[in-house]
């Protein structure tokens, strides 16, 4: 294997690592939200939506800059952090939409289909809207 290979392997890797921890960072304040608001759907779930997975786009950034990239450049670092924000919400809004539509509209569906409204409870709907708007959104 090539000297370039293994590092563009390596950089991969901790990229994928942070693609974890972001998951998880996303799912800790939207569960932390969701516990301290009950914002379980419509409008202030999308919120929450929203803030959880802004907080795991500004972790993404500076564990991919700082580890995965080791982005040491000080030139421009407000575009850079600008630039990263822009691209990302293309994501986010992705993300969102499909998390809030699971958790507005699937989990009734799926609750009455199953002929049992309290099958899955609210705090497992948030939390596979959030896993599925991570999935799409990716």
């Amino acid at each position: 294997m090539t000297n370039k290979l293994k590092t563009t392997a390596k950089q991969f890797s901790k990229f994928a690592i942070i693609g974890v921890l972001n998951t998880f960072v996303d799912l800790l304040i939207l569960n932390i939200l969701v516990y301290f608001t009950q914002w379980t759907d419509g409008g202030g779930f999308m919120l929450a939506k929203a803030l959880s997975a802004f907080c795991a786009i500004i972790f993404s950034y500076f564990l991919n800059k700082n580890w995965a990239f080791r982005d040491t450049c000080s030139k421009n670092p407000v575009k850079k952090f600008s630039n990263f924000i822009l691209v990302s919400l293309t994501g986010m809004i992705i993300n969102i939409t499909v998390a809030t539509l699971t958790v507005n509209f699937l989990k009734e569906y799926v609750n009455n289909l199953l002929n049992n409204p309290t099958f899955l409870n609210d705090t497992i709907w948030v939390n596979l809207g959030a896993l599925a708007g991570t999935a799409v959104g990716m």
